[in-house]
């Protein structure tokens, strides 16, 4: 293939950064459980290296679609059958998900989830490493560079910006939110959030936190710390947990619910009057969720589960 001029790579680079800044703001459709709009995540990332692309580019400010397009070329994520993924090396010596040279990850190998190891097999050390890596080369402002350096190849740096360019693209509307006062400003500041992680036990007054038990390594929400975040921002302050919330809240019956309401169900664990989860109604249909581990925030619909609890509606 003919090397990428520059006029390209700036392109890329131009419509990469509109399209990741848009991100935060765009709606996902009905029921994708496990990634931002406006990426092709939900098949093609499984959700523990989309968490670490993630926060590998918040760390290191190298935009995690790239991150991510590097990681799906050299190793499909982890998952590719090619010698020297999950153990030994390539024919070129080259070893992990993110197919570091030994030589290159004595200098930029990191201990991403700071177990005291460096381990160029693990994705959470791999993969801020590669991020570094990048940084190092000159991403985002020279992306192009960057890539060029990680695989000498033009026609490599070619196909990791298509993929890039793959992930970031937008898929779905904008947030349409309806109503005034309270409510409206509880399901705004939750939508600002769709995408992020779940985490058990995650979520402050301020955003997301790291969680605790499976959340303590993802910084994020859970159901009842989401709900809790987007009315604090409406001026309520409401209890910490689901059941403490369904207990103080006071209840409205079904068919006056409104947006910014908190809608109840008794979930995996949880029973009639002493629910498992809660989500914010968005609208007659539709609400706005943390649904569980492995997940993302999304727009989901409450009208059709069958573990419906009820409806409260905060108060000042």
């Amino acid at each position: 293939m003919m090397p990428i001029v520059m006029a390209t790579a700036i392109g890329a680079l131009v419509l990469i950064a509109v399209l990741l800044s848009a991100i935060m703001t765009l709606l996902p459709g009905y029921d994708v459980p496990s990634a931002p709009c406006g990426t092709s995540a939900p098949t093609n990332i499984p959700p523990l290296y989309l968490d670490l692309y993630q926060q590998s580019a918040a760390r290191y400010g190298v935009p995690w679609s790239v991150l991510a397009a590097v990681g799906k070329a050299e190793s499909d994520h982890g998952r590719g059958p090619a010698p020297g993924v999950t153990t030994g090396s390539n024919h070129a010596g080259a070893a992990g998900p993110m197919q570091f040279m030994p030589a290159t990850w004595q200098s930029f190998g990191v201990d991403g989830n700071a177990d005291g190891i460096k381990d160029i097999y693990d994705p959470a050390d791999a993969i801020p490493a590669a991020a570094s890596f990048l940084r190092h080369g000159g991403a985002p402002a020279h992306l192009n560079q960057a890539l060029l350096r990680y695989n000498h190849d033009s026609a490599y740096v070619t196909k990791v910006l298509r993929i890039a360019e793959s992930y970031a693209a937008p898929a779905c509307a904008p947030v349409q939110l309806s109503g005034t006062g309270r409510g409206s400003a509880a399901t705004a500041a939750a939508s600002h959030w769709l995408g992020t992680p779940y985490s058990y036990g995650g979520g402050g007054l301020a955003g997301p936190t790291l969680g605790i038990g499976q959340g303590a390594k993802v910084r994020g929400f859970d159901c009842s710390g989401l709900a809790r975040y987007a009315w604090h921002q409406a001026g309520t302050t409401l209890p910490r947990t689901t059941v403490e919330q369904w207990h103080a809240v006071p209840h409205i019956p079904p068919g006056r619910q409104q947006p910014g309401d908190l809608v109840f169900f008794q979930g995996s664990d949880g029973g009639p009057n002493r629910p498992g989860h809660v989500g914010l109604v968005l609208d007659s249909d539709r609400m706005i969720e943390a649904p569980r581990t492995g997940t993302r925030i999304r727009i989901s619909r409450y009208t059709i589960r069958r573990d419906l609890v009820g409806y409260a509606r905060p108060v000042g």
